[in-house]
């Protein structure tokens, strides 16, 4: 079938009448100046900063080991020592030794084991060096990933603190000191967690991270008081953050004594020797 020509000229002169739209009439000019320009560049960094650390919280929380290193092993340790008469604890319920050196357990699988191996296998699959390069500075990144640490760690200490009050834990001491402990102890784990995911590679990570965590559990003053050790090998150990981290927590929160300045000063030379190593040996690839 052939179209009619008329037809096909009625069509174009109906084209030809409409033409393209006005941009300058009435209606254009009621949209306010620049509400369909283009804004390209980073967001602020503050943003920036917060949705990376969303994210991390994110990954950690949805993954199976990372959940059972800092969550369901603390806490299975917690009920089990507490329950069961396998150490000998000292004087006193065995809950109110323990509940401090797990909390010391909880920072340390998170800021230190848990930190280091996501750290070490991003850094091996190249998605540091890609984040690297992105808007976000590294410094930002690693801000974020702290931020990350220190959510998971809140609701660490809520789970075990509601868990130890009910097998019958009665803290004292003051919460401000308590908070200060815990975070000198992510910032020493964290230096050290980072320094190893740095410089060593993403499988020998894996194993020291691991491995320094079931020796610290056992020789940290965790689950096994330092009192156990010989006098020599109590004293070496006694300069472990994670000794002092869990003999300054028992001390305030068991004793209710005031302010171990010898415990926060072990963790701020932790702290400082850990971020500064970090800082200065990291590598990005």
């Amino acid at each position: 079938m052939i179209a009619d020509p008329t037809d096909t000229a009625d069509t174009a002169d109906t084209a030809d009448t409409t033409g393209p739209a006005d941009t300058t009439g009435p209606a254009a000019a009621s949209e306010p100046a620049g509400t369909f320009t283009p804004r390209p560049g980073a967001a602020p960094l503050g943003r920036m900063i917060r949705a990376q650390a969303a994210l991390e919280t994110r990954l950690l929380l949805r993954n199976g080991e990372q959940l059972l290193l800092v969550i369901i092993i603390p806490t299975l340790l917690l009920a089990l020592f507490s329950a069961v008469d396998i150490v000998d604890t000292g004087d006193g319920d065995a809950v109110d030794f323990l509940a401090p050196g797990v909390l010391a357990l909880a920072v340390l699988s998170t800021a230190f084991t848990g930190q280091a191996i996501a750290t070490g296998f991003e850094r091996r699959y190249g998605v540091l060096k890609r984040l690297g390069a992105s808007p976000l500075p590294r410094w930002g990144l690693l801000t974020a990933k702290t931020c990350a640490v220190l959510v998971t760690e809140v609701l660490q200490v809520a789970l075990l603190t509601a868990v130890a009050l009910a097998l019958g834990w009665s803290p004292h001491g003051n919460p401000a000191t308590v908070a200060l402990l815990l975070l000198l102890g992510t910032a020493a784990f964290s230096g050290l967690g980072l320094l190893m995911a740095g410089t060593l590679r993403a499988e020998a990570t894996l194993a020291a991270a691991n491995l320094v965590f079931l020796l610290l559990l056992f020789g940290g003053g965790v689950v096994v008081p330092l009192d156990n050790f010989p006098g020599g090998v109590e004293s070496v150990l006694s300069f472990l953050p994670v000794s002092a981290l869990s003999d300054g927590l028992r001390d305030v929160l068991r004793d209710g004594a005031g302010v171990p300045w010898a415990n926060l000063g072990v963790l701020a030379a932790w702290a400082v020797l850990g971020l500064g190593a970090a800082g200065r040996f990291f590598r990005w690839e």
